[in-house]
């Protein structure tokens, strides 16, 4: 038989009828007619066709392989395709109709085939194990045995067995083993002169003691007064610059407005106080995404000058205030000078076209003391273990990030794994004794490891800033409550109105008032007013005015979408809002480029400076050709149409693509009919993007509630490595 041509529905008809899908005892289920069932799978959609390619090419290897490897290469091919970085043997208990795409109602009835084969599987986790185990050595090894490039690698330990894609395996060890060799990594700390800084930097703590001087309120095993009545509130944000001095890595992990980047800056001012070497620091920035790094470099640069603004002032009221808590006396202006712009990851590590390789890698590694990447996030683990081999050892890595958005599109969820019980701290005695000495800060009993408890380095160099200076107000209480998974209080804020709104239309149509401006202050036609009034003759300076006020415009109003395909989907509606757009006037499009279309790029090019995800309005230059134009900071940079052949309009973009980026007015649309795509990180990130007025456009009641009702739960075995 020739199982490619078979269609799904002549495999589905005929499994009705054949006696061996029913009741085929489980020694007479054969490799050909469980690769006939994957691919009629991959018709049906419930697999990708590189999953039943990946069973195929294992049969191949060995036509001994069993059926049960065969189906369980597939599904771990599919779990990668949705971020998962292994797949966990209990995962494979029980049917996966719903992880494998099969989840509507329609598609069950036709899982026929699916449900019989399973029949057929190991019945629990320990039966998988052992069937993986005597899977063909050309096809499977386990991670303690010498890696001869099988595909498959059985991993894990004896309490949650893995199965690995071979790549996935590499990347996790090395990141793993990395991330702990960092974290473990001591770096001897002048104690007395990084606490005169941290007080010049944060203002003096009553709690302080100097280092070499008995703290009082030390009591046996080495903690601290654990009563919160008797204690200052924890300033996190000196803390974490504290912690960070220790070792070569430093996690600085919160919410929105809880001044990530505004530390990143005070601990690069007090890596430079404390530096001295004889060459100057090496520093750099970078995020995942072109806008995500120049916010990165605008908050930087504005929090180093805001830092040397206020050291002036009190310098002023105190002139006999002396070196070395001087902050005035550093050279901030050539630090920023120093640090150059912020760059992408790809940008960073030297990207070439058409491959996975970069110019930086273990051989080559990058010229930098301290690199401080934001968005964390969304960096995924075959981009961190590129960084971790490119970073010298004795370089600083300090990463940024909110532990609650959405991971990475691709496999990994790094820091997730990183953070992932960052809000209990569970610092031990030593690091206690630290952040009292140098930070001032003693910490309440909750965020100390238990006496026996057994804690990880990471753990001790990962810190999370809990007090949000921005989102205290009702988008802030909506985001925390579908943080915490609380439907009901959700709802309560959007009810409430103010900058809060909830939308249940009956057809996508609806978002057009919003991008027309008829439902919130901000819009569309904010930007588009702009582009009407092009100064045409005016100078070159003027034009720049322009073009940066038009896209400042812009990024005022965003509308995000769960996924791309169909009515709902970023690819329908951006066509709906452009003729929206149009009718009113405001936009006259005129074939694929014109002027206003706002463009996102789908892939990176270094040649022209231009990264996935970076977006920008079409605009006439200073001489009238159209280009796309793009704001870093305060720095302009343009693309001609004509060069720019990987992009798409950008009125309506994924939440995922948004990250990184912040809108006064953000409106959320889920889609109708896709309640099992939505999740509580995904609505989150969304509700996270706002920083004025948030919109949410519910495509069918109920799938607010259902999104809080799923937490990503991404497959990975990181923690293993520093456990």
């Amino acid at each position: 038989m020739n199982m490619r041509k078979t269609t799904a529905s002549a495999v589905v008809a005929q499994a009705a009828q054949m006696d061996w899908v029913h009741d085929l005892p489980v020694q007479g289920l054969n490799a050909e007619r469980s690769l006939l069932w994957l691919h009629a799978w991959a018709d049906l959609g419930w697999l990708r066709r590189l999953d039943s390619a990946l069973a195929t090419q294992l049969h191949r290897l060995d036509a001994g392989t069993s059926p049960a490897v065969l189906v369980a290469a597939a599904v771990l091919a599919h779990m990668e395709g949705r971020g998962h970085t292994c797949l966990a043997m209990q995962a494979l208990a029980s049917p996966p109709v719903d992880w494998l795409g099969a989840a509507a109602p329609e598609v069950r009835a036709t899982a026929l085939g699916l449900t019989a084969l399973w029949a057929h599987m190991p019945a629990n986790a320990a039966a998988w194990v052992a069937a993986l185990q005597a899977a063909p050595s050309a096809c499977l090894r386990l991670a303690s045995a010498p890696d001869l490039g099988q595909p498959l690698v059985l991993g894990g330990d004896a309490h949650a067995p893995l199965l690995y894609l071979r790549r996935y395996r590499v990347y996790e060890e090395r990141v793993g083993q990395n991330l702990l060799q960092r974290a473990q990594s001591g770096v001897p700390v002048n104690e007395v002169l990084a606490c005169e800084w941290l007080d010049r930097f944060f203002g003096s703590s009553p709690q302080t003691a100097r280092p070499g001087l008995e703290p009082q309120a030390l009591p046996k095993h080495g903690s601290f007064s654990t009563d919160p009545a008797a204690q200052s509130p924890t300033d996190w944000q000196k803390l974490a610059c504290a912690v960070a001095l220790r070792a070569h890595l430093s996690v600085i992990t919160g919410g929105p407005g809880t001044g990530k980047t505004y530390t990143a800056a005070r601990l690069l001012a007090l890596l430079l106080a404390l530096h001295d070497g004889p060459q100057p620091l090496r520093v750099a920035l970078a995020a995942p995404t072109g806008k995500a790094a120049a916010r990165l470099k605008q908050s930087i640069d504005g929090s180093l000058k805001a830092l040397k603004v206020q050291a002036l002032h009190m310098q002023a009221m105190a002139p006999g205030q002396t070196a070395p808590a001087d902050a005035a006396s550093l050279d901030l202006d050539t630090l920023i000078q120093r640090i150059g712009p912020a760059r992408t990851l790809h940008a960073l590590l030297g990207a070439r076209p058409d491959t996975r390789m970069f110019r930086h890698h273990a051989a080559n590694l990058l010229d930098v003391d301290v690199l401080i990447v934001d968005e964390a996030s969304m960096v995924h683990l075959e981009m961190m273990d590129a960084l971790l081999q490119a970073l010298p050892p004795t370089a600083r890595l300090v990463l940024l990030g909110d532990k609650d958005q959405l991971a990475s599109v691709e496999a990994g969820a790094v820091l997730g794994d990183l953070c992932r019980d960052a809000a209990q701290g569970a610092y031990l005695p030593e690091t206690l004794r630290f952040a009292h000495d140098v930070a001032g800060q003693s910490l309440a009993r909750r965020f100390q490891a238990e006496a026996g408890q057994s804690v990880s380095a990471l753990a001790q160099q990962t810190v999370m800033l809990r007090q949000s200076r921005r989102f205290e107000g009702p988008i802030g209480q909506l985001a925390l409550a579908v943080n915490e998974g609380k439907a009901s209080a959700a709802w309560a804020c959007l009810r409430a109105g103010g900058p809060l709104q909830a939308l249940q239309p009956d057809t996508p149509q609806a978002v057009c008032a919003l991008a027309l401006g008829s439902m919130g202050p901000s819009s569309y036609a904010d930007y588009l007013r702009l582009v009407q009034q092009n100064p045409e003759g005016s100078d070159a300076a003027a034009h720049a005015d322009w073009v940066r006020s038009v896209l400042l415009a812009f990024d005022r109003f965003r509308i995000l979408c769960a996924v791309h395909q169909g009515d709902w989907g970023t690819r329908s509606l951006n066509l709906v809002v452009q003729k929206a757009l149009a009718h009113a006037g405001w936009l006259k499009p005129q074939g694929e480029w014109f002027a206003g279309r706002p463009v996102m790029v789908t892939r990176n090019d270094a040649q022209l400076g231009v990264f996935n995800g970076d977006v920008g309005v079409v605009l006439p230059s200073h001489q009238g050709a159209l280009k796309v134009w793009f704001l870093d900071g305060e720095q302009l940079r343009s693309v001609s149409v004509s060069r720019l052949a990987h992009a798409e309009t950008a009125f309506v973009m994924t939440v995922h693509k948004s990250q990184g980026s912040e809108f006064a007015h953000t409106a959320m649309v889920l889609p109708a009919g896709a309640a099992d795509l939505l999740t509580r990180e995904l609505v989150y990130t969304g509700i996270t993007r706002a920083r004025e007025q948030f919109t949410l456009v519910e495509g069918q009641p109920g799938l607010l509630n259902a999104a809080m009702a799923r937490p990503s739960v991404r497959a990975s075995g990181l923690r293993l490595w520093w456990a």
